[in-house]
């Protein structure tokens, strides 16, 4: 073993040693279901922003979409680091924060499966909802090695089962030891290695291209079919490409269980509001840098189309042992929060959503978590099996599912999920009708793909408009299907019954009161306003502004803050 080998192995032992010291140190957290799953709802605005940074950009993003993007848009992909900031992060923060944080207290879910189930008083819907995250995030959570063997095997030579058993093993000791607290905490260390790898990576290979100026130079002069510098041009070569990897990898992740869950834990609607601007920084630095590398990708010898998990490895390959190492943590880093992300939220739904309502007797707390641990466990190993056999097999088969896991998930949950936020009127034959139709799709595109790569498709239906913008691309799919949600559940609850309003009151009585609050906080300014010329000498009564009547605006503030507590499940106390 030379020097620069076992530079790179004693780094990695002291990040793995790190990680589990975490995990050990966060196991008194983990002592309740609620702890274990969500951190007892107290987790603080940092944390919340770095573990829902960490878990939206994987090793994926770094390795594999960076390079494929990257080759095909130019410097255009910085577009789609930018749309996951401010759609995928700031919006998304925004529209979802607080409902979802006030909602699935009052409702008492810890997933989105039980949130469905809850929110329509329906368990079979959170029984179909359950297999849906248990069918399509397994191979989702496989993707996340995607990639890795290439950048392993240059740095260590070493085969990459091995880098996947290591990553797994480790993952699996700290998730299962310390619960959410340990993820979160894990989160926050890796969301700054990546901060800081990226902006250290992209400056030292602009470096070794001469700068960006001399960079932008000789990428102009790559020619896109007819199209010259179309790779340094504002939108790239392929317009409708760019929009629809924007719109999936952007308002994708507001339809998957994992994202969404990082709501569930944050501790206050302070949080929310801190957090939106800090996960918007760090989606603006690590997914904007991560696509701006790999705009560079097309400045590399030789020929890289369809091999682009090999663009970002060939650009960090000159680079010195030191930032070599950097990215090696980077990668492990970010494959590995994301990692704990998937396989907490899939463990968590699968116990707490499907195997505890069909069971008979009832579960304790203590047994609940039991089964959690155990399904962690099993997903890590069902996950890296899927992995090494793609890896070593190239089976065409996982490939497939790993391309539509994304869509399927975003497309089933996204618009009945947003829609059952702000929308009293969706029913559940409009959830039903959306998983359906997503599950549906994603399907169809699974088999489109397969008789694709089998070249049993007609020609003619490979020219055809249909597959040219909508089956050409399991992104395409997967972008289309969540649009057409937000059509399928307005119409459909419209057609179907009413959810019944008693249900709905309490539900929404918290947002009743903070516009009540507004209201009331605008109509005593007027009356400050009008009363402008008397209150200089006096003050006006109290009984003339609405705010004295309710008590004033911290009153009505605290009216609020009491609405939004939900009663505790006792079996999530236990």
């Amino acid at each position: 073993m030379n020097w620069t080998i076992f530079f790179y192995v004693a780094v990695l032992l002291v990040y793995f040693a790190l990680m589990i010291f975490i995990g050990v140190r966060s196991r008194k957290s983990a002592r309740s279901v609620q702890g274990f799953v969500l951190g007892s709802r107290s987790v603080g605005p940092w944390l919340s922003a770095f573990a829902y940074g960490t878990s939206y950009f994987s090793a994926v993003i770094f390795i594999g979409y960076a390079g494929q993007f990257g080759w095909n848009f130019g410097i255009a992909a910085t577009w789609i680091g930018i749309g996951n900031a401010l759609l995928g992060s700031l919006l998304a923060w925004a529209v979802l924060g607080r409902r979802t944080r006030v909602m699935t207290q009052r409702l008492d879910s810890a997933t989105m499966p039980d949130f469905f189930g809850k929110r329509f008083a329906d368990n079979k819907l959170k029984l179909a909802a359950s297999v849906i995250v248990f069918v399509f995030l397994i191979p989702y959570t496989a993707s996340l090695y995607k990639g890795l063997g290439t950048l392993f095997e240059s740095a260590f030579g070493v085969d990459y089962w091995i880098c996947i058993i290591i990553m797994a093993v480790i993952t699996g000791v700290y998730v299962i030891v310390g619960g959410y607290m340990a993820t979160a905490w894990n989160d926050f260390i890796q969301g700054i290695i990546m901060l800081f790898g990226i902006v250290a990576v992209v400056i030292a290979v602009l470096l070794n291209f001469g700068g960006l100026s001399a960079a932008l130079g000789d990428l102009s002069q790559e020619a896109a079919g007819n199209l010259n510098g179309a790779y340094v041009s504002f939108f790239g070569p392929d317009l409708y490409g760019l929009i629809m990897v924007i719109v999936l990898t952007s308002f994708g992740t507001w339809g998957l269980p994992q994202m969404v869950q990082k709501y569930y834990a944050i501790k206050s609607e302070g949080s929310i509001k801190k957090g939106m601007i800090i996960s918007t920084l760090f989606a603006l630095i690590v997914a904007g840098g991560c696509y701006f590398l790999g705009g560079f990708g097309r400045l590399l010898d030789g020929n890289y189309e369809g091999n682009y998990d090999a663009i970002v490895p060939a650009l960090i390959s000159d680079l010195s042992p030191v930032l070599i190492a950097l990215v090696l943590v980077l990668v492990v880093a970010a494959s590995m929060s994301t990692l704990a992300s998937l396989v907490m939220s899939s463990s968590s739904t699968i116990t707490l959503d499907l195997v505890k309502s069909v069971r008979k007797k009832e579960m304790s707390g203590r047994g609940q978590m039991l089964m959690i641990r155990i399904f962690i466990a099993v997903f890590i190993v069902i996950s890296s099996v899927i992995a090494i056999v793609y890896e070593e097999f190239k089976v065409a088969f996982i490939a497939q599912m790993m391309g539509v896991s994304w869509g399927a998930l975003a497309g089933a949950f996204l618009a009945p999920y947003l829609f059952s936020l702000y929308w009293k009127r969706t029913t559940k034959a409009s959830c039903w009708a959306c998983f359906v139709f997503g599950v549906a799709m994603s399907v169809a595109a699974f088999i489109v793909s397969v008789l694709s790569s089998s070249g049993m498709l007609p020609q003619s239906f490979i020219d055809s408009f249909l597959y040219k913008y909508f089956f050409g691309s399991s992104i395409y799919v997967g972008a289309w299907t969540m649009a057409i949600g937000f059509l399928i559940v307005p119409l459909v609850s419209l057609f179907t019954k009413k959810p019944p309003k008693e249900t709905l009151e309490p539900l929404f009585a918290p947002f009743a009161l903070r516009s009540a609050a507004a209201e009331a906080s605008a109509s005593a300014e007027n009356a400050a306003v009008q009363a402008e010329e008397p209150q200089a000498e006096g003050s006006a009564p109290c009984e003339e502004t609405a705010l004295c009547e309710e008590g004033g605006e911290e009153g009505s503030a605290r009216e609020v803050e009491r609405e939004e507590k939900a009663p505790q499940d006792p079996a999530l106390r236990e």
